[in-house]
């Protein structure tokens, strides 16, 4: 609670059975203008139609109930769509391409602070996406990050015209094969961005990364996916990033700044820590340290 009052956020819980009555009460002829969304922005590569048409149920119940609610971001979990036949995909990801936030497992942190990035990027709907570091690519002289997500990485991030595409998911309570957007990240440079509850206060911790195409194919990862390199190295960003209590769920962003979420951070009176392509783990454990004794007698 103390958390929402800082920022000025509410988090509240609906339980799965409201969405589920909820998508209930969507019309065919409503998904029939869902699908011609889709088509129209996306490549259909996939025979199972009726997976995508489940997503768009999935979508229009979750925005009715967002907007009804005044809303402006969600999370959910793979472990609990009792009632749902899949977990929404392409649904999420449709929805933060409009603006919305979202986070996994029940991040609501992440999931307001894409909506808060969202809305600070261009057009108010910027290049903004909930992230999360997936893997590394660890041959020497090529480190890199591979950041994707089960399902849910917006399209506003992709180089090209992400596909719909259907695969099974073995984790949690799918009866059907999710149907989800599969694209690249564009290249470019970007900062992923983390907000964490150090107890007594919040701190946001920002890096400064440069986003590649792939460096090899993935055939096997059929899902949305960005790689990059952390500044100001991989060993080093990753232990900086650890060492400043940095999550694995994220937001990347190629259109908001650090000096934006600098301006952010002062604004709501919270710890703002910056990883650079200058940072080194000795000078950052100083800077960690003396920021703890200040944040201490504010």
């Amino acid at each position: 609670m103390a958390v929402q009052a800082k920022l000025g956020w509410q988090v509240n819980t609906w339980a799965v059975g409201d969405l589920v009555k909820e998508m209930h009460g969507i019309s065919e002829e409503e998904i029939d203008t869902m699908m011609s969304e889709y088509e129209s922005r996306y490549v259909m590569k996939t025979e199972n139609i009726d997976h995508v048409r489940y997503q768009a149920r999935e979508e229009i119940a979750i925005q009715r109930l967002l907007d009804r609610e005044r809303c402006k971001a969600f999370t959910n979990t793979f472990q609990d769509l009792y009632g749902m036949e899949q977990l929404p995909g392409l649904a999420s990801q449709d929805l933060m391409s409009k603006g919305y936030g979202y986070g996994g497992e029940g991040d609501w942190k992440v999931a307001a602070l894409t909506a808060v990035m969202k809305a600070m990027g261009e057009n108010e709907n910027g290049a903004s996406t909930f992230m999360e570091d997936y893997t590394y690519h660890l041959v020497k002289g090529q480190e890199c990050s591979l950041g994707a997500h089960m399902l849910e990485v917006c399209p506003s991030v992709a180089a090209g015209k992400p596909c719909i595409e259907t695969h099974p998911l073995s984790i949690g309570m799918n009866e059907k094969d999710p149907a989800r957007l599969v694209f690249e990240g564009k290249a470019g440079d970007a900062i992923v961005v983390s907000l964490i509850d150090m107890g007594g206060r919040l701190r946001l911790i920002c890096q400064d990364i440069h986003c590649v195409k792939p460096i090899m194919p993935m055939p096997n990862l059929p899902v949305a996916r960005v790689m990059w390199q952390a500044e100001p190295s991989l060993a080093t960003g990753v232990e900086c990033w650890i060492t400043a209590g940095g999550a694995h769920h994220t937001v990347l962003s190629y259109d908001v700044t650090a000096e934006q979420m600098r301006d952010w951070a002062a604004m709501m009176d919270i710890e703002f820590v910056h990883i650079t392509n200058e940072t080194t783990v000795e000078k950052l454990e100083q800077d960690l340290f003396l920021a703890d004794l200040a944040w201490k007698l504010k």
